[in-house]
């Protein structure tokens, strides 16, 4: 664990794993920022879970790996939100799925064997040297990163690596830290890290990690994860916003109001898309990873093998069904073409079939997951 410093002035702790959305290659996609920023931080900690493949149905099938195993406890391979106000960009913020804001994360530091902290901004009057002390101090005193929501980009997960100038200037991994539309104040180390400077401004939390206390047995990871997965689903409104199953009646009855889909405004349909996009994607990877880790628990908890793999097989048909919304816009992406395919009624009347599908598999993979519960 090298870390390089300069007394209190800089530390920077090198080798942290980057992470970003998906762009190809050998790792599969991490789109979703804080179980990947907590999955690089274990693996450099030497603690993450490493990926492992399996025979299923005659083909070879990657079922477990730390971003798969966080993405399942935390709840976030089976959220849904859609509100039914305004096209929100914001409909797949974790810190929207449960009346507290840290449940997620609570749950995903319970299930890795990590306390935290978690600092959010309190208010009118500023914490900013508390969020510096929080930082300074894991990353000098203690070599670990932090995660910070924010400081480069919108207030999504990052991992902060380290700061330069005493904490004026922070360091680290971000999912936006490449965008243009985020390059205000932002420069780069040799590594790669982001610099950020008049970091606290785009700053809403940081979450330190804590001591380690060791993960819980499978079958207690197990069931806290069905418990906390049933909750998400069928809690029919989190936080003003249509949750769960009620969000996929909600998204394609919104597909369907002809007159929010102007063909000759191009920055309406944007926003648009733009939900709508987020929102398949949302479905897409999360029901991927729900169904891995689902595989995965059934190798380690046979008692409740039967019911999970059907579950299983329920969510890797809904991410096989919920892919074909991509297909009818034109590919997966914000390209003005597909932005304005989407203005075309047949394109959006079909979307909304295929949403109503998925939502019966995803009807059909939660009664397995209540009978995996009861076995």
């Amino acid at each position: 664990m090298a870390v390089t410093s300069n007394n209190a002035v800089r530390a920077v702790i090198e080798g942290v794993p980057q992470v970003g959305f998906y762009c190809g290659g050998v790792r599969c996609p991490e789109d979703v920022p804080f179980p990947s920023c907590l999955r690089a931080c274990l693996e450099y900690l030497g603690d993450g879970v490493r990926c492992q493949e399996a025979i299923a149905e005659g083909r070879r099938r990657r079922h477990t790996c730390c971003y798969g195993y966080i993405m399942g406890t935390s709840g976030a391979a089976f959220r849904l939100l859609w509100n039914p106000d305004r096209w929100d960009a914001a409909n797949t913020d974790l810190m929207s799925m449960a009346e507290d804001p840290t449940e997620p994360f609570r749950r995903a530091f319970d299930a890795v064997g990590y306390e935290f902290l978690f600092t959010a901004k309190n208010g009118s009057q500023s914490n900013e040297e508390e969020f510096r002390r929080i930082v300074i101090e894991s990353i000098r005193d203690r070599k670990r990163p932090v995660l910070a929501f924010g400081v480069v980009g919108p207030p999504e997960c990052c991992i902060v690596t380290g700061y330069d100038e005493g904490g004026d200037v922070l360091i680290g991994w971000s999912f936006f830290q490449a965008a243009p539309e985020y390059a205000h104040g932002v420069d780069f180390e040799a590594s790669g890290y982001f610099r950020k400077r008049g970091w606290y401004a785009d700053t809403v939390a940081v979450l330190a990690l804590g001591e380690r206390h060791g993960r819980p047995e499978p079958e207690l990871a197990l069931r806290t994860a069905l418990e906390w997965a049933l909750e998400v689903v069928k809690t029919p409104s989190v936080c003003g916003r249509h949750n769960g199953h009620a969000a996929y009646e909600a998204w394609a009855e919104a597909l369907l109001r002809d007159d929010d889909f102007p063909a000759g405004d191009l920055a309406v349909l944007r926003e648009r898309h733009l939900a709508h996009n987020d929102a398949v994607g949302t479905v897409a990877e999360g029901r991927w990873y729900a169904s891995r880790f689902l595989m995965d628990m059934a190798m380690q908890v046979p008692a409740a093998a039967r019911h999970l793999l059907a579950a299983a097989g329920n969510f890797e048909a809904e991410h096989d069904l919920i892919r074909k919304l991509w297909a009818l816009q034109g590919g997966n992406g914000w390209d003005e073409a597909f932005v304005r395919k989407l203005a075309e009624p047949e394109v959006r009347r079909d979307s909304a079939k295929i949403i109503g599908q998925a939502r019966e598999k995803d009807l059909r993979a939660v009664e397995f997951l209540e009978r995996a519960l009861g076995a």
